[in-house]
């Protein structure tokens, strides 16, 4: 019998950040994904979370916490598959150090995702985005930061999440105007930056 609590805090301490150098973002999904299953686990098998142990979560418990979410919270197909693809990489992470659980693991990462809808993602026309880089007030030190914000965002495609994780370091504003940004998957890639966006 294999208390959860030690090997889940290697994995989410350790392991998600330092071997798989997974983002602040997806530790803390994964983290709250854990969090859902541990009180769900706990309370269908009447004992306190710290009790649980690794061999509780089988295949069996995992497709009931996963009908839970979208039955119980009104989770989409989306947030469930988000839910299992950690508790999948938990289980993967799991088997080099507990063999014992080999085939626990094995039932577990052949439980399917559910399909999704793939929805059309709509966008805003050239006026629309004009409209949008010129709301903020240049004149003051706020707006002139969202205008910067906005117009990069926009230059580089970037996510919410790329575009907050931006360095000044990360900025080369002579010669070639760039940026280097580091993407999703620890991709990082450098942009060139319109005339407009680098004046910004």
């Amino acid at each position: 019998m294999t208390p959860l609590g030690p090997q889940l805090a290697v994995f989410l301490r350790e392991y998600l950040p330092s071997q798989r150098e997974m983002s602040v973002q997806t530790s803390d999904t994964y983290s709250y994904a854990f969090q859902l299953l541990v009180c769900f686990a706990a309370d269908r098998l009447k004992i306190t979370p710290s009790e649980l142990i690794v061999e509780q979560l089988d295949a069996a418990l995992v497709l009931a916490f996963l009908e839970h979410l979208e039955k119980k919270r009104d989770n989409c197909a989306r947030t469930r598959n988000s839910r299992l693809a950690a508790i999948k990489t938990f289980f993967k992470f799991l088997e080099c150090r507990l063999p014992s659980c080999l085939d626990q693991a094995q039932r577990i990462r052949a439980i399917p995702v559910k399909k999704t809808d793939e929805v059309i993602i709509g966008y805003l026309n050239r006026e629309e985005i004009q409209a949008l880089l010129d709301d903020p007030d240049p004149s003051t030190r706020y707006g002139l930061r969202d205008r910067a914000m906005l117009h990069l965002g926009f230059a580089g495609g970037l996510r919410v999440s790329e575009l907050v994780g931006l360095d000044l370091a990360d900025l080369t504003l002579h010669t070639q105007p760039s940026v280097r940004v580091m993407g999703k998957g620890r991709r990082q890639r450098v942009l060139p930056l319109w005339k407009e966006t680098a004046g910004t």
